[in-house]
């Protein structure tokens, strides 16, 4: 066999001979058009848990169009398209043409150009955006029946009266790759309920002109619809999707997060919910306040910044080092924060640099944390060792809905990979079970998956493949917490409270103690004293 002489490039022959490299590359496609947001899985990925990734009951878009084994839905899409157009009176046509208009515009939302022709993709997109549309409607109006106690289950559609088929259509339509883009399911329902008279979908007591007025408002029929179609099927997304706002008398008012018009999908509808633009904004604003300050504090920072990303050490060591886990529930689902100063002597005590008034700072820290009569002192600035945590509910779910959030970061969202760094943090915080029986008993996890050890493999096997975006955050909440670690005083005065305070009672009797001893020593040395 003849080798190519050494120095010379091999060309595998997949180009023929009589085309350029320039001409070939010129007929391919643009990779990277702005109107991509729905993406393959990488391969990485995937090859991870592959399963996590791909729809068990219903395809939706053309990655995964006329499946083996997904053709069993397409008959029940036929007849939720044909119900459809009997509770809106319209035809076809009507909503064929939306989807005509902007046949381009949804090409371009894919990442792989489909196989299917123009006519085809067109009545792909319109069949599964109305199955959609029809299926959240009906679970309105079974949510409906259900409040008036007039749920009848003979009487329900064939999904809904089988729980497993509706609870597996619901994780399928929060897949990456079994996505519709939002605008098409916004522009179909708008066409379709523009007008009250041609609405049939129980809204019957209503008056005309307040459900018009209803309307008018962007985004909000749809996007309520989604909202409730989601909440009924995991009760976890409403906390989510909820914000707390202050009242005009300081009373906490629960209010619906607005889903913004820039959502592209429904996967990114989630990732909006758990991480909304203001956390963002209140991240940058804690992260600039705390890390501006004298020329000291910004070096200090700087070599902060060039350490590895994540938290050195695990939950049960940061708790023997006296760190205090708190569940967080006015927040999203990634809004940890660290209240007050936790290891932060760089701003909130430029005064106390020397090492010997940071041992006084923790030894004030101590006594709040044991004594309730000290809590005066926490007015002068003193905070406890405190890590707020929002709950986190793990099911046989969660793992499919991370993987796909952050396969949506990864794609689409690489500098801003906000789910991605909060999993990676979650990573580093539990290495065994004994992590996950510590957050669980501090409410911080709500495991629904079984045992703390399936939890703890679950939560170290999600970070695998994955890239976060440095400087973050995250980064920023772990430095803290190697430094809260790395401080000896910490180690010693958590271990004096384990041993000698563990409660009121063997508090009361240490410090009778040393009261007693106190006494006993100068008793012994007043002669000589004197």
């Amino acid at each position: 066999m003849a080798y190519p002489p050494a120095g010379e490039d091999i060309i595998i022959n997949i180009i023929p001979r009589d085309q350029t490299l320039t001409d070939i590359s010129s007929e391919l496609p643009d990779a990277d058009w702005p109107e991509c947001c729905i993406y393959r899985v990488p391969k990485l990925l995937r090859k991870v848990n592959e399963d996590a990734y791909t729809p068990k009951l219903i395809s939706i878009g053309p990655f995964h169009h006329n499946g083996k084994e997904l053709r069993d839905m397409e008959m029940h899409k036929l007849r939720y398209f044909k119900k459809f157009l009997d509770r809106t009176r319209k035809s076809e046509e009507d909503f064929r043409k939306i989807i005509e208009d902007d046949k381009k515009k949804n090409r371009l939302c894919y990442s792989e150009d489909c196989s299917l022709n123009s006519g085809n993709f067109v009545k792909m997109i319109l069949l599964d955006a109305i199955f959609i549309i029809e299926l959240f409607l009906k679970v309105k109006e079974k949510r409906e029946d259900e409040e008036k106690g007039k749920t009848k289950v003979e009487e329900e559609d064939y999904i809904l009266r089988k729980i497993w088929l509706a609870n597996g259509i619901y994780y399928d339509l929060l897949l990456l790759e079994n996505q519709l883009p939002f605008f098409v399911l916004e522009k179909l329902y708008k066409l379709a309920f523009n007008d009250s008279s041609s609405c049939n979908h129980r809204e019957e007591g209503k008056p005309v002109e307040e459900h018009k007025k209803d309307l008018k408002k962007e985004d909000a029929p749809f996007v309520k619809l989604f909202r409730i179609y989601f909440t009924y099927y995991d009760q976890k997304l409403k906390s989510i999707g909820e914000e707390v706002i202050q009242g005009p008398t300081g009373e906490k008012i629960i209010t619906e997060r607005r889903i913004g018009v820039e959502v592209k999908h429904f996967t990114d509808v989630l990732r909006y919910l758990f991480c909304p633009p203001s956390m963002e904004q209140e991240w940058k604003s804690e992260m600039e306040e705390d890390w501006k300050s004298e020329e000291g504090c910004q070096v200090s920072c700087k070599k902060n910044k060039k350490r590895n990303s994540g938290t050195q050490f695990c939950a049960t060591k940061l708790n023997d080092a006296g760190l205090k886990f708190q569940v967080e529930d006015d927040t999203c689902l990634v809004g940890i924060t660290l209240p007050g100063c936790l290891g932060r002597y760089d701003v909130c005590f430029n005064f106390l640099r020397s090492h010997c008034l940071q041992c006084f700072r923790c030894l004030i820290c101590f006594l709040l944390t044991c004594f309730p009569f000290t809590c005066f002192l926490g007015c002068f600035g003193y905070p406890m060792h405190v890590l707020r945590v929002p709950q986190l509910m793990i099911d046989h779910g969660t793992e499919a809905i991370f993987r796909n959030l952050m396969a949506l970061e990864q794609c689409h969202y690489p500098s801003k990979t906000y789910i991605c760094s909060y999993v990676l943090l979650l990573n580093r915080l539990i290495d065994t079970d004994k992590d996950v029986t510590l957050l669980v008993d501090k409410k911080v996890i709500a495991n629904h998956l079984g045992s703390n050890a399936d939890v703890a493999t679950l939560i170290n096997k999600l970070g695998d493949q994955i890239v976060a975006s440095t400087p973050s955050y995250f980064d920023y909440i772990a430095q803290q917490l190697n430094e809260h670690y790395e401080f000896p005083l910490n180690h010693l005065l958590a271990t004096l409270k384990s041993e000698y305070f563990p409660n009121v009672f063997r508090g009361t009797a240490t410090i009778v103690g040393l009261i007693v001893l106190g006494f006993t020593l100068w008793n012994f040395l007043r002669p000589y004293v004197m």
